[in-house]
């Protein structure tokens, strides 16, 4: 369930509502954060929603137990003030410890955050569902470590983190974008990828962005008829979720 935020224990995870869907899918579907939520399965940890572009104060590190940054339609480019402050904040996140997962762009904003650099995509939009390669890396990485090498994701994206953060960990890619997933520090990940989208989900996107993806030379029927169940990369939200409680957990015990 989905509350406000006040102080509890165990302290809750944020959801950092940073972009809508489309006004229809939202009516029939719900939004990002709901998305989100459902896919953290049965969480013991109070859950709740801030957006700080309506001005929701996004609390210090120690209050909460993790937090996840959804995607947007914005881009983190255009430095709006909202997104830079939301860069601060994750970056004290990130040396605070607190579990973290950036999503689309989420990811890029941590990227950006972090020392790296997010921008347009060279090659243009990753619109539809795609496969996914683990690195070496990934085989010792507490989120991504379960998945099988190759995995199917859902992706919608005109930028791109193009440069990870100085010590970061390089985690999945493909041939269009290398930097699918990577982690900053024991427990900060973003994921280029959706993993709260579904196949319905995933198939109005390639609709709404057919004029652009026939003008870039694709073909979005043929991307539609791509559009696939991504059960893998979905479960890494119910992995995150277990992550910040076995974290919560440890942070509870008396020294």
């Amino acid at each position: 369930m989905i509350g406000r935020m006040e102080d509890s224990s165990p302290r809750p995870l944020a959801i950092v509502k940073v972009g809508d869907t489309f006004g229809h899918l939202r009516e029939t579907h719900g939004d990002f954060e709901q998305w989100v939520g459902d896919r953290l399965g049965p969480v013991g940890l109070p859950v709740v929603v801030l957006d700080p572009r309506r001005g929701d104060t996004l609390p210090a590190p120690n209050r909460l137990s993790g937090a996840i940054v959804t995607g947007s339609h914005a881009m983190v480019s255009h430095r709006e003030d909202w997104s830079e402050s939301t860069a601060e904040w994750i970056a004290q996140l990130v040396a605070h410890g607190t579990p973290m997962l950036g999503i689309c762009y989420g990811h890029q904003l941590l990227a950006h955050a972090l020392g790296g650099e997010a921008g347009d995509h060279p090659g243009g939009p990753e619109v539809g569902t795609v496969d996914v390669a683990l690195t070496p890396a990934a085989a010792g990485d507490p989120l991504l470590q379960a998945l099988p090498a190759h995995f199917k994701a859902q992706v919608v994206h005109w930028q791109s983190a193009l440069r990870l953060p100085p010590h970061a960990v390089h985690l999945a890619g493909n041939a269009f974008e290398p930097h699918q997933a990577f982690r900053v520090g024991p427990r900060a990940w973003g994921l280029q990828f959706h993993p709260e989208f579904d196949d319905a989900v995933m198939r109005v996107y390639v609709d709404r962005s057919a004029g652009e993806l026939r003008s870039r030379g694709f073909d979005p029927s043929a991307l539609r008829d791509q559009v696939a169940p991504t059960p893998e990369a979905t479960a890494l939200l119910r992995r995150f979720a277990a992550i910040t409680e076995a974290h919560e957990t440890a942070c509870a015990l008396p020294a």
